[in-house]
């Protein structure tokens, strides 16, 4: 089982990971406002550290919160957003069941 693990709940830094097996691999990024243009990349090169494509990811993990708005709500999007393209689950939803935020 490959699951993508995204967490986008800080003001200061973005967690990307990957579950392979039994195995996690994460990779942290300090980070100021752009959160929207660092995630994406991020994603794009554990994978490839990994030798494992968007199409192998079986599952995808987000953080819903509590933790900053406008950073949940990158992290979220962008799970959501490649759990509905993928027909994959996010956070053990039904596919295309969307993740949401908890601010408190």
């Amino acid at each position: 089982m490959n699951t993508l693990i995204i967490n986008t709940f800080s003001n200061k830094e973005i967690i990307v990971g990957l579950k392979i097996d039994q195995k996690k691999y994460l990779s942290k990024k300090k980070i100021g406002l752009q959160k929207a243009q660092a995630v994406l990349p991020m994603i794009e090169k554990i994978l490839q550290q990994n030798s494992i494509s968007l199409k192998d990811i079986n599952q995808i993990r987000v953080n819903t919160g509590p933790g900053s708005f406008t950073g949940l709500r990158v992290g979220i999007s962008i799970a959501n957003t490649l759990g509905f393209f993928l027909r994959i689950p996010v956070n053990g939803k039904k596919i295309g069941k969307l993740a949401q935020p908890q601010y408190k």
